[in-house]
């Protein structure tokens, strides 16, 4: 049996492990558009958390297994395409994530100076795709707009001392522009209440730990409506609890003056950007909260408006998956439609696409951590065995090309995990003579050339 898998991401890695431990052995393709794997591992996790970092040995090992193969630098949809996959594999296991961020939907948000959160991660973590992108760093005021894990990364970074981000892998382009940023206040703007905070706890915890940094909280944000009491009380989860006592005691900290600032403004939503041809300033709505009916809140906008006077915003309010040429999509969701990883022909729809399955962020949208990825590519593996065993995965035709020969009559310069472990190596030499875990390669056609002088 064949199996190919587009995405080495968490998910990607995650379904060719529940594979192999399911049928050692099993043929695996694991195809990526980028010469190096491992998916946000690697361009979207902060530079500064290098643990989180450290499932990259679990990849590491499922990598090494009989039967896997790493094919790099194989754009899908362009390079070969999703019919041409599926003719040559008995499943196909879709596993490339959600790749665009959603919009504000708000007057001015195409101005310059208006990004994507996602871009400016991308950029600092030395994306190939970002490395040449630019963000005026000379701004003195800067507004996050949401408040889950992405926010408060994009925030520490910009808050954080330059000297303490030199010994991480942070992107060469991204440290020397950090090194002469003159941001100075750093709003982060959450919709709703501290209550409904979507960050986790440490991530929180760390814009308090940041040395020459003052943490801004205004007491009255932290007093609960009704509908908020009701739903902390109600949870299970302890994460807004303890993120509560964060903020409360940060909003009884003095202020030392400090060179620079993270101020949090809770129940606000940005409804307008102003400026002639870039971001000059923005403005916020105060949200009163009211119940939803099923236990939450929903914020309502009230006539309370204030203006931020930013030269810089980063959205960070949801990514969002994009479509795939030959493969169904849910436009309002976001992911790819289907029934327990199992593709279907649309949403809501029971008839599924034989051989075709997604796992991860394009299956569930973008929500859960690097671990939940485990679980639901287990699911979708465990489906696709169903189906191998009910004798529902489609015969493959004989008559054609391998994909090997098919990629290479195209000119594709396919890349293979003994050609990642050499990029990977040149990169920690690099960093070494730098004094840092690694300095990151950020352009393809670079890479290209230190795999051909090595083969």
């Amino acid at each position: 049996m064949r199996v190919a898998i587009v995405g080495s991401g968490p998910a990607g890695f995650y379904a060719a492990e529940s594979l192999q431990k399911a049928a050692p052995g099993i043929a695996i393709d694991l195809i990526d558009r980028l010469p190096t794997p491992f998916g946000l591992v690697r361009g979207g996790v902060a530079p500064d958390h290098p643990k989180i970092k450290s499932v990259t040995r679990v990849f590491d090992r499922i990598a090494t297994q009989p039967g896997f193969r790493y094919l790099g630098h194989v754009r899908v949809g362009e390079d070969v395409t999703v019919d041409e996959l599926r003719a040559r594999y008995h499943a196909l296991i879709l596993c490339y994530g959600a790749e665009t961020d959603r919009m504000l939907g708000i007057p001015g948000e195409s101005l310059a100076g208006s990004h994507a959160a996602t871009e400016f991660v991308a950029w600092y973590n030395g994306h190939p795709d970002y490395a040449g992108a630019t963000f005026d760093l000379t701004q003195r005021d800067v507004a996050v707009v949401g408040i889950g894990n992405v926010a408060m990364d994009v925030a520490r970074i910009l808050a954080k001392p330059p000297q303490a981000l030199a010994a991480t892998d942070l992107a060469d382009h991204a440290l020397q522009a950090l090194a002469s940023s003159q941001v100075a206040t750093i709003h982060l703007i959450a919709r709703r209440g501290p209550v409904q905070a979507a960050c986790t706890t440490p991530e929180l915890r760390e814009l308090g730990e940041l040395e020459g940094v003052d943490v801004v909280v205004d007491p009255r944000d932290l007093e609960l409506d009704a509908a908020s009491e009701a739903e902390l009380a109600a949870m299970e989860d302890r994460n807004p609890a303890k993120n509560l006592d964060v903020l409360r005691e940060w909003a009884a900290r003095p202020l030392t003056g400090a060179a620079r600032r993270v101020v949090l403004h809770f129940n606000a939503s940005p409804v307008a950007l102003h400026g002639s041809t870039r971001v000059e300033g923005m403005t916020i709505v105060r949200n009163r909260l009211e119940s939803d009916g099923r236990g939450g809140v929903r914020a309502v906008a009230t006539d309370d408006t204030r203006e931020l006077p930013v030269g810089l915003v980063f959205r960070s309010v949801g990514y969002r998956g994009k479509a795939l040429p030959g493969v169904p999509f849910d436009d309002r969701a976001g992911v790819v439609p289907n029934v327990k990883g199992h593709v279907v022909a649309a949403a809501g729809s029971q008839a599924v696409v034989p051989g075709l399955y997604v796992a991860g962020w394009i299956k569930r949208g973008p929500q859960g951590i690097i671990g939940t990825n485990k679980l639901c590519a287990t699911d979708t593996v465990t489906q696709l065995l169903a189906d191998v065993a009910a004798g529902d995965i489609p015969a493959l035709r004989d008559d054609l090309p391998s994909i090997d020969a098919l990629l290479a009559e195209r000119g594709v310069r396919v890349t293979s995990w003994s050609d990642w472990q050499t990029l990977d190596k040149a990169e920690q030499a690099r960093g070494a003579a730098a004094g840092r875990p690694r300095v990151k390669l950020t352009n393809v056609a670079e890479m290209l050339e230190i795999v051909a002088a090595n083969r």
